[in-house]
C-alpha cells in the first residue's frame, strides 16, 4: 500500500517522534510512504513528498513537525470531502495516518465514514482528548510551564510581587493544574471551575498578611470569572476554520485587577507558544514512538476508523468517534489536592 501521513492543528512536541515511528514501521511492513504537507490542506492541494528512512533520520529530538501543519477543515471547503477522495485516488494513496487533536481527528472520523481508509494518533498539549489517558506534547508543555514558574518564584520574591502566569488550556485546565502543583503555585484557576476575583484577592491578602511577601497565580487562558456569564477573554473575534476564537488576555486582566484591589504590585507573564516549542521530553518521545508504531500496526490490520490511545501503561485501539465525542476535562479531585496549598 501507499500510506500517507499528515499532522494537523497546533504543533506539539513529539510530532516528529510519531512521524518517524509511523514511517519506519510502515516501511518495515513493505509499504510506500508519502508525507502530506500542511495537514488537511496538503490533501486538498496535493502537497506530497516521498518519505524514506533518510527523511526521518535525526528528527526524534526535534520539536515542531517536519511535515508542517495547518488548521484546515476539509468540511468547510467546497467539495472538500470529494476532493480529498479524488486526490488520494489520483495519487495512488491507499490509506492515511492522521496525527492531530480534536479537530483533525474529527475530520478523520468523518472521512472514515465516507469510506476513506484512515487511522489516527491523538495529539494535543492540552491533554483534553477523550479515550486516551495522556496525549504526547502534554508532558513537555507541563515541564516548560513548571520551569517558568520556578524562575518566576525568584523574581517575585525579590520584588515582593504577585505574578500571574497565563498558560494554555481553552476548555480544560490540565496544564494549569499539573504545572501549578509542580511549581508550588499559590492559586490555580481553570476553565472547569469559575473563579471569584474577590475570593482570589482574599486568599492573597491572607497569605501576605501572614508573612509572605510574594505570590504566584497560575491561570488557564480559558478560565472564566463568575460574573462574566461564560465569556472567555479573547484576543480578537476572528474564528478559525473549526470555529475557534483566539483566547488571551486573562493574565493581564487578573494582574490589573489584583493590583487595583489589593495594592500589591502585580505582573503578568504569558507563556503562549513557548509551551509548544522546543525539544520533547523523554516521556513524550517514548509515548509518540509507541503511538506511531501502533498506528502503523492498525494500518497493517486494516483497522480503519480507529486511533492509537494510551490506557494505563498499554497502547490500545479506540474508535475515532470515541476520541472526538467529548472533551476530557480535569478530575476535580486534582484541584482539591492543589487547593490544599493555596494561600
Amino acid at each position: 500500500m501507499k500510506v500517507g501521513v499528515l499532522t494537523g492543528g497546533g504543533d506539539a512536541p513529539g510530532l516528529n517522534a510519531v512521524i518517524r515511528a509511523v514511517v519506519r514501521k510502515c516501511l518495515m511492513n513493505g509499504h510506500e510512504m508519502v508525507g502530506i504537507r500542511e495537514g488537511w490542506r496538503g490533501l486538498l492541494e496535493c502537497k506530497f513528498e516521498t518519505l524514506d528512512r533518510n527523511s526521518v533520520s535525526g528528527i526524534l529530538h526535534r520539536g515542531g513537525t517536519i511535515l508542517a501543519t495547518s488548521r484546515t477543515n476539509v468540511y468547510k471547503e467546497k467539495d472538500g470531502e470529494a476532493t480529498v477522495i479524488k486526490n488520494m485516488k489520483d495519487n495512488g494513496i491507499d490509506a492515511l495516518v492522521a496525527i492531530g487533536g480534536e479537530d483533525t481527528l474529527g475530520v478523520a472520523s468523518k472521512l472514515a465514514k465516507a469510506g476513506v481508509q484512515v487511522v489516527g494518533v491523538p495529539k494535543t498539549i492540552d491533554n483534553d482528548l477523550s479515550a486516551t489517558d495522556f496525549t504526547f506534547g502534554f508532558d513537555t508543555a507541563v515541564n516548560i510551564a513548571t520551569e517558568a514558574i520556578d524562575r518566576l518564584h525568584t523574581t517575585a520574591e525579590s520584588h515582593n510581587r504577585v505574578i500571574v502566569v497565563e498558560v494554555m488550556g481553552r476548555h480544560a485546565g490540565w496544564i494549569a493544574v499539573y504545572s501549578g502543583m509542580a511549581g508550588g503555585a499559590d492559586i490555580i484557576l481553570v476553565p472547569e471551575q469559575k473563579y471569584d476575583l474577590d475570593e482570589v484577592c482574599s486568599i492573597l491578602r491572607k497569605r501576605h498578611e501572614g508573612g509572605k511577601s510574594f505570590s504566584i497565580v497560575v491561570a488557564s487562558e480559558g478560565a472564566i470569572e463568575k460574573k462574566s456569564e461564560n465569556e472567555m477573554l479573547l484576543q480578537d473575534q476572528k474564528l478559525d476554520s473549526f470555529g475557534h476564537v483566539r483566547l488571551g488576555g486573562i493574565g493581564n486582566y487578573l494582574a490589573e485587577q489584583i493590583e487595583k484591589r489589593t495594592g500589591y504590585e502585580t505582573r503578568s507573564t504569558v507563556l503562549g507558544h513557548i509551551q509548544r516549542g522546543g525539544s520533547p521530553t523523554a516521556f513524550d518521545r517514548v509515548l509518540g514512538t509507541r503511538l506511531g508504531v501502533f498506528a502503523a500496526e492498525l494500518v497493517e490490520e486494516k483497522k480503519w476508523g480507529y486511533m492509537a490511545a494510551l490506557k494505563g501503561t498499554d497502547i490500545v485501539s479506540v474508535k475515532l468517534d470515541e476520541a472526538t465525542g467529548e472533551l476530557k476535562t480535569i478530575d476535580m479531585k486534582l484541584l482539591d489536592v492543589a487547593s490544599t496549598f493555596f494561600g
